[in-house]
């Protein structure tokens, strides 16, 4: 791929903050010291410079940013990314686009939708219209899913911002009306079309001349990471792995090949009109 990097004004960086200070405890230290204090009837958070017991404690203290010259070049590329797809979306919606940021986070962060771990993965929030992500994904996605290369992480991020998409149209209030699961339910309907929305980008940086006109542009074999990526993430790849057997009641975002069919479908047509999974994965 090839990009500039811009001044960072699609993310918001909390690298260096700690989830209301209990990011380095994981979920499970977070819930004895929340059981001791109950017991105690002493704030025990308190001893880690946090409190519970207001909002604005849960927002996190700032700390020490340790990273490396690789790492901020991953940061602007992200912004890269996520700054070049919703120009595109601004383009495709007009008004009915609103931008967004990307948080970059570190072991945890707690959200508007909660508290989140590194280990929930790259997520959207609705209800503050953002899009969270450690940037210690990538890695996983490289090393543990065998998806390695910058375009698999450009349809990490632009997936994330279809969700937004999803969002400012109504579709993600939508899937909250339907409970079902499975393969058929609507919350697959809409992974897959931002899988399908993230192809969408991907034609729109195909088109040769983009990097001279200061936008992010596709090289030779960068559509292949993305499609390495998407069936490496696929729900019967993940249950295979964790469990030995596949449990398509138990879908959440689609079969590996279900993914790499939208997400192609995108980066081919080009247009999102093309993108509507609800019609064909739902009953």
């Amino acid at each position: 791929m090839r990009w500039t990097p811009g001044n960072r004004g699609n993310i918001e960086d909390f690298r260096g903050r700690t989830a209301g200070g209990v990011a380095g405890l994981g979920i499970g230290g977070f819930l004895v010291l929340l059981l001791l204090s109950w017991v105690s009837g002493t704030n025990l958070f308190s001893l880690l410079g946090t409190d519970t017991s207001s909002p604005s404690g849960s927002v996190g203290t700032s700390g020490e940013l340790r990273t490396s010259p690789a790492e901020e070049r991953l940061v602007d590329f992200v912004d890269a990314v996520a700054g070049d797809a919703q120009r595109m979306w601004e383009e495709r919606l007009g008004g009915r686009y609103q931008r967004t940021h990307v948080v970059l986070f570190r072991d945890a962060i707690e959200s508007a939708c909660g508290f989140a771990e590194a280990a929930t993965g790259p997520f959207y929030c609705p209800s503050d219209r953002k899009v969270y992500l450690d940037l210690g994904f990538f890695r996983e996605l490289s090393e543990r899913f065998g998806a390695p290369g910058d375009f698999a992480q450009a349809y990490v991020i632009t997936h994330e911002l279809g969700h937004h998409v999803q969002n400012l149209l109504g579709y993600t209030e939508r899937v909250a009306r339907d409970r079902r699961t499975g393969a058929d339910s609507a919350s697959v309907a809409l992974e897959l079309q931002a899988d399908c929305f993230a192809g969408v980008w991907g034609h729109a940086a195909s088109q040769h001349g983009r990097f001279q006109a200061g936008g992010v542009e596709l090289e030779p074999g960068d559509a292949d990471e993305a499609i390495r990526a998407a069936a490496a993430i696929g729900d019967d790849r993940l249950q295979r792995m964790a469990t030995g057997r596949v449990m398509p009641d138990r879908f959440t975002h689609g079969s590996s090949a279900q993914r790499v069919e939208w997400f192609r479908r995108g980066i081919e047509r080009g247009d999102p009109r093309a993108c509507e999974t609800f019609a064909a994965t739902t009953r």
